[in-house]
């Protein structure tokens, strides 16, 4: 399968391609990484984004490439490797996207594509606690904090009720 495109006021979501690799390993090289595991080499960071990417042919969900401008700013989707409990919706802007509403307004889009192909009733985040950022945007966006289980002990999860939607 491969992402349909999505378009918001501002942006168009769409199909990762192979340019949009270089950002995503220079995130995981910075200190950026640090609540997504890193920092880490190229290597490494190939084979979290490739598996990533796989998610469309394999579950017919994944990360979208995130476009502003003709320009790619990020990528946000829907995410599920394994020992997930349940489908995350995820992101990640570029530097130069980052506190410009770039991912709450592409996340909303994810989460209303969501529940219109899978008729989903919820997504939920997982993120470390000291990642303040993430969570101020998975509350911005009409999250709520729960009990469910995380990835990780210790994980805040954020759980997205979608039927509002």
């Amino acid at each position: 399968m491969i992402a349909p495109t999505l378009h918001t006021a501002r942006l168009t979501l769409r199909m990762p391609v192979l340019a949009d690799f270089g950002p995503r390993a220079e995130f995981y090289a910075s200190d950026r990484s640090v609540w997504e595991g890193g920092p880490i080499d190229r290597r490494a960071a190939w084979r979290i984004w490739a598996s990533e990417v796989a998610q469309w042919s394999l579950m017919g969900f994944g990360p979208f490439a995130v476009d502003h401008d003709g320009a790619y700013v990020g990528e946000v989707g829907v995410y599920q490797p394994e020992g997930y409990p349940e489908p995350e919706l995820g992101w990640f802007v570029t530097p130069d996207a980052e506190g410009r509403g770039i991912a709450a307004e592409a996340a909303m889009a994810v989460k209303q594509w969501a529940r219109t192909s899978f008729g989903w009733d919820r997504l939920v985040n997982y993120i470390e606690p000291g990642n303040t950022r993430s969570i101020a945007l998975a509350l911005r966006i009409g999250g709520q904090r729960c009990d469910l289980p995380g990835t990780e002990p210790g994980d805040v999860v954020i759980l997205h009720d979608l039927r509002a939607l």
